[in-house]
């Protein structure tokens, strides 16, 4: 069996890992790069392999790095199926389309300015249409019901507990080169204990061979109950001083823990009723589609949708959906103090970067980061406590509060996934650590290594490895 490493190596996003055995070609994961607008066009574009040899794509789950360059690979040739849990499909459906539809407006904007330089139009990496084909090639399988995908492999899901259907891609192999029973294991992207909305993650009791994410690889996160402490005193000192709240968050995982983390903060009397605004179609369309997954919550939200007035989580009196751009645009006049969730999470583009524009040399306005901030991106500025950022090509100075969350991280922090590895019964003979930046995957292998006496390797892209 080869396994060989072609994203998210030494880095955090465009997750693709190709495995290769008994003559079938199994891509994990097909994520967009996302980066430098020049870099990741460029990367996105050209894939380091034929599409059309690959038989299968299994998908840990909805990402957009690690699903969002699938209509690209079905567009080039792939014909083989794309495996994932339903919710992970269904959000899917919805974020695929919507990325074609940001890339073609993104390309739009960028030939108007090459057109005046002169210069050749680009062409989107894929469009609206592109991403609706692809969903035709959408199999769904559920949690913990075992099947085979190719010869002598077969695949269970379980549960990683990081967004809704994410999955913990379990391959049991039977090698035909060495006559070998194999276990590989992909964490996708492990979730945390606690984390209200969805269940905890899975315990996998052995694994031979273990891809494993390390995004907090460095790194504890505050609590959950800490964070949202923070965001009752956040939301009650900005209300305070007559500001509203702006907070770039990313539209499926994110918004929904923090409507309803508000909603359960208005039922308690821990927050004034002040407006509440989600302006995010996609928000609003991945919304539904938690609405349609049920089986994926914990105990917690389901004592909670069983409270008078609860049925809904994520829709309360106070709470507005933003879809119109028309009525996006109306919250720029709006004075008296609010709450805005809009996306993007990192506030690189989309509807966020308006009401950044329009408030950030408020002091009266907090903004609120609550994700991971990539380097390069307005959020991460934001967090280093730039004086001055430019969005729209205009220089803004920050006068607004900036706070920032960890406690809402969808992802496991260092102690937490050492926990996850330490409850296996058999621990890997090989451990691959992808997903994560340098200081993170150094940190992280060197922790794995004394504590467990674990084989850890660092792969650089495109790397091969025969296990």
């Amino acid at each position: 069996m080869k396994l060989t490493f072609y994203g998210a190596v030494h880095t955090v996003t465009g997750s693709k890992h190709l495995v290769e055995v008994n003559g079938t070609r199994i891509l994990l994961d097909c994520g967009l790069f996302q980066g430098k607008r020049e870099e990741s066009q460029e990367v996105n574009l050209h894939f380091p392999f034929d599409p059309k040899s690959i038989d299968l794509v299994v998908l840990s789950h909805a990402h957009i790095d690690h699903s969002g360059n699938i209509p690209n690979l079905v567009k080039q040739g792939f014909t083989g199926d794309i495996i994932c849990t339903a919710a992970t499909r269904d959000l899917c459906a919805a974020m695929l389309p919507d990325s074609g539809y940001i890339q073609e407006r993104d390309v739009e904007f960028v030939n108007k300015r090459r057109a005046k330089q002169g210069e050749a139009p680009v062409e989107p990496i894929y469009t609206y249409q592109d991403a609706l084909a692809c969903l035709d090639a959408f199999a769904t399988r559920n949690y913990y019901r075992p099947a085979q995908i190719a010869p002598g492999v077969t695949l269970t899901f379980l549960d990683a507990g990081h967004m809704l259907g994410s999955a913990i891609v379990l391959l049991d192999i039977e090698d035909r080169d060495d006559n070998r029973q194999k276990r590989l294991v992909f964490s996708g992207d492990l979730g945390r204990k606690g984390i209200p909305i969805i269940r905890d993650p899975d315990i996998v009791d052995s694994a031979d061979i273990l891809l494993m994410e390390s995004t907090y690889g460095n790194r504890l996160h505050e609590t959950y109950e800490a964070s949202e402490k923070r965001l009752e005193r956040i939301v009650n000192d900005t209300y305070q001083r007559g500001g509203s709240i702006v907070m770039p968050a990313f539209a499926v995982g994110r918004t929904q823990q923090l409507v309803l983390s508000l909603h359960q903060l208005a039922d308690k009397g821990d927050i004034p009723h002040i407006p509440i605004f989600v302006d995010s179609p996609l928000a609003l369309n991945a919304t539904s589609v938690y609405l349609l997954h049920p089986e994926c919550y914990d105990d917690e939200i389901r004592r909670f949708m069983m409270e008078e007035g609860n049925r809904d989580p994520f829709g309360f009196e106070g709470l507005t959906y933003i879809r119109q751009l028309e009525e996006s645009k109306q919250l720029n006049h709006q004075r008296e103090p609010s709450i805005i969730i809009s996306a993007s999470g990192m506030a690189e583009f989309g509807r966020i970067r308006h009401h950044l524009a329009n408030r950030i040399e408020d002091p009266r306005t907090t903004v609120l980061i609550t994700g991971w901030q990539a380097p390069e991106t307005l959020g991460r500025r934001l967090v280093d406590k730039a004086k001055v950022v430019r969005i729209f090509g205009e220089e803004h100075p920050v006068k607004a509060q900036i706070e920032a969350l960890d406690g809402f991280s969808g992802h496991a922090d260092r102690d937490e996934m050492v926990t996850w590895i330490g409850a296996m019964k058999k621990r890997p003979q090989r451990t691959f650590l992808i997903h994560g930046d340098e200081d993170a995957l150094t940190a992280f292998q060197q922790t794995l290594t004394e504590k467990f006496a674990l084989r850890v390797d660092i792969p650089d892209e495109g790397q091969s490895f025969t296990v």
